[in-house]
Protein backbone atom coordinates (compact mmCIF):
# COMPACT_ATOMS: atom_id res chain seq x y z
CA UNK A 1 0.00 0.00 0.00
CA UNK A 2 1.32 3.44 -0.90
CA UNK A 3 2.17 5.88 1.87
CA UNK A 4 -0.24 8.82 2.14
CA UNK A 5 1.15 12.06 0.73
CA UNK A 6 2.23 14.40 3.56
CA UNK A 7 0.64 12.11 6.13
CA UNK A 8 2.28 13.68 9.20
CA UNK A 9 1.56 17.25 8.11
CA UNK A 10 -2.07 16.37 7.34
CA UNK A 11 -2.43 14.74 10.76
CA UNK A 12 -1.17 17.92 12.47
CA UNK A 13 -3.42 20.21 10.41
CA UNK A 14 -6.51 18.10 11.08
CA UNK A 15 -5.56 18.03 14.77
CA UNK A 16 -5.53 21.84 14.79
CA UNK A 17 -8.88 21.95 13.00
CA UNK A 18 -10.36 19.51 15.53
CA UNK A 19 -9.14 21.71 18.35
CA UNK A 20 -10.88 24.70 16.76
CA UNK A 21 -14.08 22.70 16.19
CA UNK A 22 -14.06 21.38 19.77
CA UNK A 23 -13.57 24.90 21.11
CA UNK A 24 -16.03 26.79 18.87
CA UNK A 25 -18.46 24.12 17.69
CA UNK A 26 -20.45 24.73 14.52
CA UNK A 27 -22.54 27.71 13.44
CA UNK A 28 -20.01 30.49 12.91
CA UNK A 29 -19.14 32.00 9.56
CA UNK A 30 -16.09 30.71 7.73
CA UNK A 31 -14.01 33.78 8.64
CA UNK A 32 -14.25 32.99 12.35
CA UNK A 33 -12.87 29.51 11.78
CA UNK A 34 -10.14 30.91 9.56
CA UNK A 35 -8.92 33.28 12.27
CA UNK A 36 -9.13 30.59 14.93
CA UNK A 37 -7.28 28.04 12.79
CA UNK A 38 -4.51 30.58 12.10
CA UNK A 39 -4.09 31.01 15.86
CA UNK A 40 -4.02 27.24 16.39
CA UNK A 41 -1.48 26.70 13.59
CA UNK A 42 0.72 29.37 15.19
CA UNK A 43 0.39 27.73 18.61
CA UNK A 44 1.49 24.41 17.08
CA UNK A 45 4.31 26.19 15.22
CA UNK A 46 3.06 25.08 11.80
CA UNK A 47 4.29 27.35 9.01
CA UNK A 48 1.52 28.75 6.82
CA UNK A 49 0.49 31.62 4.61
CA UNK A 50 -3.11 32.73 4.54
CA UNK A 51 -5.16 34.24 1.75
CA UNK A 52 -2.29 34.27 -0.75
CA UNK A 53 -3.32 35.66 -4.14
CA UNK A 54 -2.86 33.10 -6.91
CA UNK A 55 -2.45 34.31 -10.47
CA UNK A 56 -4.36 32.41 -13.14
CA UNK A 57 -3.14 32.09 -16.72
CA UNK A 58 -4.93 31.17 -19.91
CA UNK A 59 -2.74 30.32 -22.92
CA UNK A 60 0.08 32.37 -21.47
CA UNK A 61 -2.09 35.38 -20.63
CA UNK A 62 -2.52 36.44 -17.03
CA UNK A 63 -6.18 36.78 -16.16
CA UNK A 64 -7.49 39.60 -13.99
CA UNK A 65 -9.34 37.12 -11.78
CA UNK A 66 -7.25 35.76 -8.92
CA UNK A 67 -7.88 32.96 -6.43
CA UNK A 68 -7.27 33.18 -2.69
CA UNK A 69 -7.11 29.84 -0.88
CA UNK A 70 -7.57 30.12 2.88
CA UNK A 71 -4.15 28.65 3.72
CA UNK A 72 -1.04 27.18 2.16
CA UNK A 73 0.84 25.11 4.74
CA UNK A 74 4.57 24.40 4.49
CA UNK A 75 4.44 25.59 0.85
CA UNK A 76 2.98 22.19 -0.08
CA UNK A 77 -0.62 21.80 1.15
CA UNK A 78 -3.57 23.97 0.10
CA UNK A 79 -6.34 24.30 2.68
CA UNK A 80 -9.83 25.56 1.94
CA UNK A 81 -12.22 26.06 4.85
CA UNK A 82 -15.98 25.74 4.67
CA UNK A 83 -18.87 26.30 7.07
CA UNK A 84 -21.58 24.33 5.25
CA UNK A 85 -23.82 21.37 6.01
CA UNK A 86 -21.47 19.12 4.05
CA UNK A 87 -18.63 19.17 1.55
CA UNK A 88 -20.02 19.26 -1.98
CA UNK A 89 -18.78 18.86 -5.55
CA UNK A 90 -18.25 22.62 -5.95
CA UNK A 91 -15.89 22.58 -2.97
CA UNK A 92 -13.92 19.73 -4.54
CA UNK A 93 -13.74 21.55 -7.89
CA UNK A 94 -12.52 24.69 -6.09
CA UNK A 95 -9.65 22.89 -4.34
CA UNK A 96 -8.68 21.15 -7.58
CA UNK A 97 -8.44 24.56 -9.27
CA UNK A 98 -6.28 25.83 -6.41
CA UNK A 99 -3.99 22.82 -6.81
CA UNK A 100 -3.72 23.44 -10.55
CA UNK A 101 -2.93 27.13 -9.98
CA UNK A 102 -0.29 26.42 -7.32
CA UNK A 103 1.07 23.26 -8.97
CA UNK A 104 0.85 21.61 -5.54
CA UNK A 105 -0.35 18.02 -5.12
CA UNK A 106 -2.34 17.96 -1.89
CA UNK A 107 -5.40 19.94 -0.88
CA UNK A 108 -7.54 19.69 2.24
CA UNK A 109 -11.13 20.83 2.45
CA UNK A 110 -12.07 21.32 6.10
CA UNK A 111 -15.72 21.88 6.87
CA UNK A 112 -16.76 23.28 10.26
CA UNK A 113 -20.46 23.49 9.34
CA UNK A 114 -21.50 19.93 10.20
CA UNK A 115 -23.20 20.05 13.60
CA UNK A 116 -22.15 16.52 14.54
CA UNK A 117 -18.45 16.48 13.67
CA UNK A 118 -15.62 18.14 11.83
CA UNK A 119 -15.66 17.05 8.20
CA UNK A 120 -12.59 17.00 5.99
CA UNK A 121 -11.43 15.58 2.70
CA UNK A 122 -8.00 15.04 1.14
CA UNK A 123 -7.69 15.79 -2.55
CA UNK A 124 -4.54 14.62 -4.32
CA UNK A 125 -3.81 15.98 -7.77
CA UNK A 126 -1.19 14.32 -9.90
CA UNK A 127 0.36 17.20 -11.79
CA UNK A 128 1.24 16.62 -15.43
Amino acid sequence: MDELLFKEETYKIIGCAMEVYNELGFGFLEGVYQEALAIELNIKKIYFKNQVMLEIYYKGHKLEKEYKPDFIVDDKIVIELKAEDKINNSDIAQIINYLKATKLKLGLIINFGNKEKLEWRRIVLENK
